[in-house]
């Protein structure tokens, strides 16, 4: 079918991206069905009410699993955690039509990627990796994505027409997530060197002269600003993001590189995670979690936390 916007849709994973992506597709008319794990487990019966509402508000039909979704889908989304990259296709490929795309979202290593593929492409679908280079929330479906595989030429005019806004990194399957996977080293590592710093310089009481020190020497970043979007983003998204960066660490170990610098981004990710699992940032799923416009507030309450004697 050359004309997307007649394609079915289906999101395989229902999180904050997939539900970004339905809510877009579907103020187009486009037909979207989605599946996500919550929906079927028990242990998380409040989430699954949560995302059946959504899903019943914007017109999105729930699969029973992967097969039914992929079934009848001529373009499928992958966007899960990054442990489950290979699960999800393995998943899919059996009900996967002919000819139908399979475009994986997920912040996963090139072997990852090229391991997914390769269940997919056997099973007649066309495999693309994506690589979602910035948040998606402030770009929507307009983030910047760069394709790969030898399918991307092809979907990407496609799904731009569907308001994406996607280009072509190369024909070779890997080169796109290399990309990501190198970039992330970077961000998500940042991210987990500001909450350490910020937050072991609360503590001394010293934070003011650091801020002021790194903005001498980085003048362009607001560090405050900076500093708040970083706790919230990892109190959010840290489970998501240590899966990430795990994959992050299997890319550079796969160079020939110790991952060292990841592999520890991967732990202060997972360990902040672990926190808000506990309440410490309020209630999880609700709009007040991890809003605080001051980093000080969550540094506050790790501070409080670990310094907490019986």
């Amino acid at each position: 079918m050359t004309d997307p916007t007649r394609w079915r849709v289906g999101l395989v994973g229902y999180g904050e991206v997939g539900r970004i992506l339905a809510e877009d597709l579907r103020a187009q008319g486009v037909a979207v069905s989605a599946f996500d794990l919550k929906l079927k487990l028990a242990t998380d019966a409040g989430a699954g009410a949560a995302l059946r509402a959504h899903a019943a508000r914007h017109g999105v039909v729930l699969a029973a699993d992967h097969a039914a979704l992929a079934a009848e889908a001529d373009f499928i989304v992958s966007a899960v955690t990054a442990s489950q990259t290979v699960a999800v296709a393995e998943a899919c490929a059996p009900a996967i039509g002919p000819g139908a795309f399979f475009l994986d979202f997920n912040s996963a290593s090139p072997g990852a990627k090229q391991r997914a593929a390769a269940l997919i492409d056997a099973a007649g679908g066309r495999y693309v990796e994506g690589a979602v280079m910035t948040s998606i929330p402030p770009y929507r479906i307009k983030v910047p994505l760069l394709l790969g595989g030898a399918s991307a030429v092809a979907l990407s005019p496609l799904i731009n027409a569907l308001g994406f806004a996607s280009q072509v990194a190369s024909e070779r399957l890997g080169v796109a997530s290399a990309i990501k996977m190198c970039r992330s080293v970077m961000v998500k590592g940042l991210e987990a060197m500001v909450i350490e710093s910020f937050t072991a310089a609360r503590h001394y009481g010293v934070e003011d002269a650091v801020i002021a020190s790194l903005h001498e020497t980085f003048p362009g970043i607001d560090w405050e600003k900076q500093a708040a979007y970083f706790f919230q983003r990892a109190i959010e998204h840290g489970r998501r993001r240590s899966e990430e960066v795990r994959e992050v660490a299997e890319t550079v170990r796969d160079a020939g590189l110790t991952p060292w610098s990841a592999s520890g981004t991967a732990e202060r990710q997972a360990w902040v995670a672990d926190l808000g699992d506990t309440g410490l940032f309020g209630q999880r799923g609700t709009p007040e979690f991890a809003r605080s416009a001051d980093w000080r507030t969550e540094a506050d309450r790790i501070l409080g936390h670990v310094n907490h004697k019986d």
